[in-house]
């Protein structure tokens, strides 16, 4: 029988999900805020964690962080369970390596499933290490910052505004880390339209992960400013993750996400209004560029009209609208957001 430990302040819920998890054949140890929890997890060493994040004493993302410090609790897997739904919760918990990340409320299979899914994960894990010859302790890498730091000890490679940093069919021979500016993802369709997928800032990994040594890269990446970039060869990164499967796991997370973040970018091309498919544009950029709402952003028309996928002329129209409105203001080519509330509030 599986030992679970879960850590949850509110007693009916807790009370709830224990019983349910007993009723599904595990071993459940409860806490009732961070701290406690955390002195369980070390007591008990469980199998897994369930964790809320809004929590007193300690809050999950300081449970993760404390047991991610001890080498007895480092890889046990760990499930953020929170009302909190925004992008920027689940990516910080990604980040300080949570394996997975349900929202209140949830339905029983979906609770089950994750759990199931993250000791089967561990269970081929554990095969793996027995057939692999593994590194020593002090060589294993303990979360995306020290694969960040890897990256780090590679020569900086600098690019202007608009260089470009690869390109389609092109043998993909590197993976990147960008230490300072922002980078577009971006393909040409059949009419010659660009359309801009993905957009990556300070901190964020992109390029071909693929295994296979003859791929090649699917899209254009060009420097939306001034940019500074780390690049591994793609050999060298595969031996990182290789000797890292908890690393791989963390970095598979964060690009799951850029995925689904992509896919409803997409679904908004598709199906949003054109005053939707602007406001949305212009607060990813916000979003991704890490300006303060209120700060200026810097950005062209050709890039907006990219992402939101739709002619320079009818964004130009609806970015005139949005300045009667008091939504932004334009200043050349720099955008200031008014009002971000009223932005996404837009159908």
């Amino acid at each position: 029988m599986k030992k679970l430990l879960l850590i949850e302040d509110d007693v009916t819920v807790r009370e709830n999900t224990a019983e349910l998890l007993e009723l599904s054949n595990y071993e459940v140890l409860t806490a009732s805020n961070g701290k406690l929890g955390i002195e369980k997890a070390k007591q008990e060493v469980p199998d897994i964690i369930v964790c809320d994040i809004m929590m007193p004493e300690v809050d999950g993302y300081g449970v993760l962080e404390a047991l991610s410090k001890n080498p007895e609790t480092l890889n046990i897997p760990f499930i953020f369970l929170s009302a909190k739904t925004e992008h920027k919760d689940i990516r910080k918990g990604m980040d300080l390596g949570a394996d997975d990340y349900l929202t209140k409320p949830f339905e029983e299979d979906e609770l089950l499933s994750a759990i199931e899914s993250r000791l089967a994960r561990v269970a081929i894990l554990n095969s793996y290490k027995k057939e692999e010859p593994s590194l020593p302790e002090e060589e294993k890498l303990k979360d995306l910052e020290d694969l960040r730091a890897i990256f780090g000890k590679q020569e900086l490679q600098l690019f202007k505004k608009g260089d470009t940093i690869y390109e389609k069919d092109k043998h993909a021979n590197y993976f990147y880390l960008i230490k300072r500016g922002v980078v577009k993802v971006h393909r040409i369709d059949n009419q010659g339209k660009e359309l801009i997928t993905e957009l990556y800032k300070e901190d964020d990994f992109f390029g071909n992960h693929a295994h296979d040594p003859q791929s090649a890269y699917e899209d254009y990446a060009t420097a939306l400013e001034d940019t500074q970039l780390f690049a591994v060869s793609r050999e060298e990164f595969h031996k990182i993750l290789n000797g890292n499967p908890k690393i791989t796991m963390q970095l598979v997370e964060v690009l799951d996400n850029n995925l689904s973040e992509l896919k409803q970018q997409l679904m908004d091309m598709a199906y949003g209004s054109v005053r939707k498919k602007t406001a949305n544009t212009i607060l990813l950029f916000a979003e991704r560029i890490k300006k303060h709402p209120l700060k200026s952003i810097r950005i062209s028309r050709a890039d907006l009209a990219g992402v939101a996928g739709m002619a320079p002329e009818s964004l130009i129209r609806t970015l005139s609208d949005f300045k009667k409105e008091g939504l932004i203001e334009i200043e050349g080519r720099n955008i200031k957001l008014l009002d971000s509330q009223a932005l996404k509030q837009i159908k």
